[in-house]
């Protein structure tokens, strides 16, 4: 009985007033030197692979890889036209103009068992400049965001989570809504939306942009499912994530201008603003 009112204490502290938090961040960085131990053989499996590939092989892998390289940079000067006149029109419109977002490449490094729980364990921390509410994508749409930071590591709550809630947009006539988890990992809800609304299968859902979490404008899942009840006021929408939620192997954490602005160290991980708006594109162009 004592140890259940004293765990019934702990989570009460933990839950309304994050007392612990420190506590959780100095485990975190006790147990990162077991995290790598227990991922050290799977490290050095992919070390001795990659040692024992074809020449062959590796040659033609780097002729893909070139290839795939050229047409990404034929993209990309058609993307930074278009940014440039995009500029220009906003100019004209005496509208603002939000510069790209910066980009950091972190590796999955742990799964939260729970079933009711949709979360992932990432290798970058707050030595790294992360932060809570930090955007997280993969290379197709988004994925989640930071919940947990440690000076080595980051929890990521997925967007299926039946505690998240991501403000999204449809992208063909900007009808605004929310994507809420269902805590399937590939379905999401769109409730609260009425009978009449404008919203078909096979649309697009983007970021909105509202509440200044996530930036707008990132693919997030499409219109799977739209049921309309006569006897019901509103519709049952459902979706599926672009992003490979139970696949992805990394994630980039994502920066907006303001979050530049304030701390954002340099590192090697980093990739330029053009990788994932192709992303976006390439989402938004797929049938």
């Amino acid at each position: 009985m004592f140890a259940v009112v004293i765990s019934l204490a702990l989570m009460i502290v933990d839950h309304r007033q994050h007392h612990l938090e420190g506590i959780r961040a100095l485990l975190s960085l006790t147990l990162s030197p077991l995290r790598v131990i227990v991922n050290l053989p799977r490290t050095a499996g992919e070390w001795f692979s990659e040692t024992l590939s074809s020449r062959t092989s590796l040659q033609q892998q780097n002729s893909e890889l070139k290839k795939e390289n050229l047409l990404l940079q034929a993209r990309q000067q058609k993307l930074a036209s278009l940014e440039t006149e995009n500029m220009r029109l906003r100019n004209l419109l005496d509208s603002s103009f939000k510069i790209g977002d910066r980009v950091l490449i972190a590796e999955l490094i742990g799964v939260d068992l729970d079933p009711y729980k949709h979360q992932v364990l990432t290798n970058k921390g707050s030595t790294s400049g992360v932060h809570l509410g930090q955007p997280a994508l993969d290379a197709r749409a988004v994925m989640g965001q930071v919940t947990h930071v440690t000076p080595f590591s980051s929890t990521v709550l997925l967007i299926t989570d039946t505690s998240h809630g991501v403000p999204v947009q449809v992208n063909r006539n900007g009808l605004r809504t929310v994507a809420m988890g269902t805590g399937q990992i590939d379905a999401l809800e769109l409730p609260h939306l009425p009978n009449n609304a404008d919203i078909a299968v096979g649309d697009l859902l983007v970021t909105s942009g509202l509440g200044g979490r996530f930036p707008p404008g990132y693919p997030v899942a499409r219109v799977t499912e739209v049921v309309r009840n006569p006897g019901q006021p509103f519709a049952s929408i459902r979706a599926q994530p672009i992003a490979k939620l139970d696949q992805a192997r990394e994630t980039m954490l994502v920066w907006t201008l303001d979050g530049i602005r304030e701390r954002q160290p340099e590192t090697e991980d980093e990739v330029p603003q053009e990788s994932a708006e192709t992303a976006a594109a390439e989402a938004e162009a797929r049938p």
